[in-house]
Parts: C-alpha cells; sequence; structure tokens
C-alpha cells in the first residue's frame, strides 16, 4: 500500500548524492587526496595479485585468499570512487535510479563477499596456529577452491536479495541521498512512497544471516588462536605464532570496528556527518591500507616484491643495452 503522506506523487528518475557538497571550497583537495588515495589501492592490491599469481612462494592458502581479497578490494574501490572523483571534480551529483540500484548491488555483493572472506582468512589462520600438524591435509586446493566460491556467492545471494526487493519499490519523495554512494538500506524509507515494512525486513533478515555468521566465525577463531598462542610457553614462539595472523588481524579490526559504528548508530540527522566520515575507513581507508598491513608486516610478501622488482630492473635493463647496441650498429652501417 502507498504511503499517504505524499498527496502530490511525481516519481522519481534519478537521485541527487550530495556527498561533500557542504563542503565545496574543500572539493578540490578532497578529489586531489581521493586520487591519490585511488591510485594507492588499485596499485598495491594489483600488485599483491600480481605476485600470488606468478610467485611460487606464495602458492599456500593464505596467499590464495590475499589475492581474492586484493581483487575483491580493487573492484570495491572501482564502485565508489570513481563516481566519487567524478562528482568531486564536475559536481555533477546526479545518479540516475538504475545506476544508483547498480551501485547498490555492486556495494552489498562485495561487502558481503568480503565478510565471508575474511572469516575464512581467520579460519585458515585458525587452523596455521592451533592446528599445525593437520593443516596441510585440511586446507587443501579444494577446500581453498569451495570457501572462495562460498564467499563469492554469498555475496550475490545477499546482494540480489536485497536489490530486488527494492526494485519493486516506487520512488516519488525527496530524490536527495546524503551520501557518496548509494547505500539504499538505511534510507529506503525516506526516499520511497511506497510500504517499506516488508523490504526493510527482508534486508534486515537477510543481512543478519549473511554478515552475523562470519562475524562469529571470525571471532570465534581469533579468540581461539589467542588462547592458543597464549599457552607457547617460550615467548620466540608467541611472538612467531602471532605475527601469522597480525596483519589480518589488523585488517579484521579496521573493516569491521568502523562497519559496526556507522550501521548501529541509531538514525539521526545530527549523526548523519559522522556516520558519513566513518564510513570512508570501510569503503576507501581499508582497501588502501590492506596491501601495506600485508607487505609491511610479511616477511614472504616483501620478498616476493623485491624479487618482482629486481627481475623488472633487470629485464629494463637488458632492453636498455639491446637497443643502445642495436642503435650503435645502425650508426656503424
Amino acid at each position: 500500500m502507498a504511503n499517504e503522506e505524499w498527496p502530490n506523487q511525481t516519481t522519481v528518475y534519478e537521485f541527487i548524492l550530495l556527498g561533500f557538497g557542504d563542503l565545496p571550497q574543500l572539493e578540490l583537495l578532497l578529489f586531489l587526496v581521493f586520487f591519490v588515495f585511488y591510485l594507492v589501492t588499485m596499485s598495491g592490491n594489483l600488485l599483491i595479485l600480481l605476485l600470488v599469481l606468478t610467485d611460487q612462494h606464495l602458492q599456500s592458502p593464505m596467499y590464495f585468499f590475499l589475492g581474492n581479497l586484493s581483487f575483491l578490494e580493487s573492484c570495491y574501490s572501482s564502485t565508489i570512487l570513481p563516481r566519487m572523483l567524478l562528482s568531486l571534480l564536475t559536481g555533477e551529483r546526479a545518479i540516475s535510479v538504475n545506476a544508483c540500484f547498480f551501485q547498490f548491488y555492486l556495494f552489498a555483493c562485495l561487502g558481503g563477499a568480503e565478510c565471508y572472506l575474511l572469516s575464512v582468512m581467520s579460519y585458515d589462520r585458525y587452523l596455521a596456529v592451533c592446528k599445525p600438524l593437520h593443516y596441510t591435509s585440511l586446507m587443501n586446493g579444494r577446500l581453498c577452491l569451495h570457501l572462495a566460491a562460498i564467499s563469492w556467492i554469498s555475496g550475490i545471494l545477499v546482494s540480489s536479495s536485497t536489490t530486488f526487493s527494492m526494485t519493486s519499490l516506487s520512488f516519488c519523495g525527496p530524490n536527495e541521498i546524503d551520501h557518496y554512494l548509494c547505500d539504499l538500506s538505511p534510507i529506503i524509507k525516506e526516499i520511497s512512497c511506497s510500504d517499506t515494512s516488508i523490504v526493510e525486513m527482508t534486508s534486515f533478515i537477510f543481512a543478519c544471516a549473511f554478515t552475523l555468521p562470519p562475524f562469529l566465525l571470525t571471532l570465534t577463531s581469533y579468540i581461539l588462536i589467542i588462547v592458543t598462542v597464549l599457552r607457547i610457553p617460550s615467548t620466540t614462539g608467541r611472538q612467531k605464532a602471532f605475527s601469522t595472523c597480525s596483519s589480518h588481524l589488523t585488517v579484521v579490526a579496521l573493516f569491521y570496528g568502523t562497519l559496526m559504528l556507522v550501521y548501529m548508530l541509531p538514525r539521526s540527522r545530527d549523526l548523519r556527518y559522522v556516520k558519513k566520515v566513518f564510513s570512508l575507513f570501510y569503503t576507501v581507508f581499508t582497501p588502501m591500507v590492506n596491501p601495506l598491513i600485508y607487505s609491511l608486516r610479511n616477511k614472504e610478501v616483501k620478498k616476493a616484491m623485491e624479487k618482482g622488482f629486481r627481475k623488472f630492473a633487470n629485464h629494463a635493463a637488458f632492453q636498455k643495452s639491446c637497443f643502445l647496441n642495436i642503435k650503435t650498429k645502425s650508426v656503424v652501417l
């Protein structure tokens, strides 16, 4: 049943993403900052993905999941940042309803997949630390593929269910969204003139079903890891065991901490700007720092990077010497 609070209903064909439009004097600075963030995010994540695919020393379950995470983060940033950069540069804030739904679909899909992927990575670290003798037999190639597939399929399912339920609504109210992306779930009641109770209930059920289990699995895995590490008698042994999962624990804390802060805060106009700023952490900041965390705190990744850079430098030097030899011969002739 349509909402009777909208007497003069006019169908909305586009939304206005307000973004950071209330800070016009800072738009150029924000554009430059977010543009650098996007370049660092893409180059860092694609570099790790390339290393995982090409380096023999990174052919293990942990790095297989890390490669999946890097690919996911590249897609995640590309779903959000290019549209934000265009808005900051040109001032164009309008987005069609269909384009908004598509961005929300990708955003929810990749966010849901990341929740499960982070839980899979924590389970991998649990087996490596708590069951080291059985790790190779338990975390085999087939299980790795199945766990990665479950993560991606879960993201697709939660995104499809929430997005398709929203497409049945009509939009004829205010078309302004006080955000820099189409995160429709929290504000669907404000922008739709249809009865949104069923859609809100569906979104809530699917969000709980697809985000609470991976969060609990991640939490349980790290509780068991910490208990196991504390039982190791030697200080060196404890440091070595904890170093294998400290990078992932940092990423999990950043992602879940800011995500829960944004979605668990009460709905209030006074808190909208606070939520918008904190949402930058899991949409922009976390994808950017993930490669830095894993490369700076992981010796094998650092070695693979150094090896890759040396190969590139040697190849460049070889190509240069070949070019100079060809040029010298042509001059002599």
